[in-house]
């Protein structure tokens, strides 16, 4: 396929590709068979999840394991992996908690983060085990650190109200954003309206193209994760944001390449998924402590319809979850009602 005929998500997907052949690059060779035996299905973004992981372990055993020392890390035999024992895999697990990275920065990972290493260590060593090209499996002897249940963070309904106000109104801004704000104010009500009124993904909301929004029946086509194109309707709120903008995106003459984009930057190119994080963080921390993210925005929405409906299925399908047990776990909790109900039924003073 010509590079020019591709769609966003068939460009991000190709970028991806690449990414992962470079990350492979620098692993093992022997990496390679495990990342050819994976699913088609599974995310061209998790498989480079996975390939970063594997190197931060990789990176561990060459400091720690002395059999590696006569070796660089690309050379590195698959013989290396019965080298390795359960008591390695434990010590690279508290390594996890703070190791330097290849620019000399701090990182951080809490159990979550631990948990998902782990779970990548295991899916690498499974394959190989499985295939018999092994002989041990160290890290299934290693468990899964304890994951203690988040806590749904959404903004309420006051709040998202105060949000979108502000986006139209620019309050509160610096002078410097205020000058930005004066050109991007219908765009970024359109963005965030769009994202609080359907629940769709940041990279689902910067994919959108010009053709995709069927003015006619209030509704868009998106790209979800794993590939398949779904429908999602909105509603009038919806409708008009994304009129306004409109209006205004027919007077733009975007850069060569980026001509179908519906959501563009000011450079006149599709809008990214930073720019997005950028400015729901700069809007929201106006208005809530919390820590907002696109994603938070998501849950607001996605808690909001379960609260209104009492149908964790039709949750699940309007947020495009292949798993409604994904959305009960997300949604079906509610913990801050019960907080708030709590914190009303105390009293320190007789009225």
């Amino acid at each position: 396929m010509n590079k020019g005929n591709m769609n966003y998500h068939e460009k991000v997907n190709k970028d991806n590709i690449q990414k992962l052949r470079d990350l492979l690059d620098t692993l093992p060779g022997f990496c390679k068979a495990y990342f050819r035996g994976m699913s088609d299905t599974i995310a061209s973004r998790t498989k480079i999840a996975y390939a970063y992981d594997l190197r931060v372990f990789f990176e561990f055993i060459m400091k720690n394991n002395s059999y590696c020392r006569n070796y660089a890390m690309t050379d590195l035999p698959l013989e290396i992996l019965d080298k390795i024992g359960r008591e390695d895999i434990e010590e690279y697990m508290e390594y996890l908690s703070l190791y330097k990275n290849s620019e000399d920065e701090d990182v951080f990972n809490d159990e979550r983060g631990k948990s998902r290493k782990l779970a990548s260590l295991r899916s690498f060593y499974n394959y190989y085990f499985k295939n018999e090209l092994i002989k041990t499996n160290p890290p299934s002897l290693v468990p899964m650190p304890k994951l203690h249940e988040k806590e749904i963070i959404r903004l309420e309904p006051d709040e998202v109200a105060e949000l979108l106000d502000r986006v139209e109104a620019g309050t509160d801004l610096t002078k410097k954003q205020l000058n930005y704000h004066n050109k991007t104010a219908v765009r970024d009500t359109a963005l965030l309206t769009l994202l609080l009124g359907t629940g769709i993904r940041v990279s689902e909301c910067v994919g959108l193209d010009l053709t995709d929004i069927d003015w006619n029946n209030d509704r868009i086509k998106v790209r979800r994760k794993g590939g398949y194109e779904d429908v999602v309707y909105f509603g009038s709120e919806v409708h008009d944001a994304l009129a306004a903008y409109f209006e205004e995106r027919k007077m733009i003459i975007p850069i060569d390449g980026h001509e179908e984009a519906f959501f563009l930057s000011m450079q006149n190119r599709r809008i990214s998924v930073r720019a997005v994080e950028n400015l729901v963080k700069k809007y929201a921390s106006q208005v809530s402590l919390k820590k907002i993210t696109p994603h938070k925005l998501r849950s607001t929405f996605g808690t909001n319809l379960y609260q209104e409906t009492g149908d964790i299925y039709l949750v699940a399908d309007v947020l495009g979850h292949k798993d409604v047990n994904t959305t009960r776990k997300h949604y079906a909790a509610m913990k801050d009602e019960h907080k708030r109900r709590a914190a009303k039924a105390i009293k320190l003073r007789e009225e």
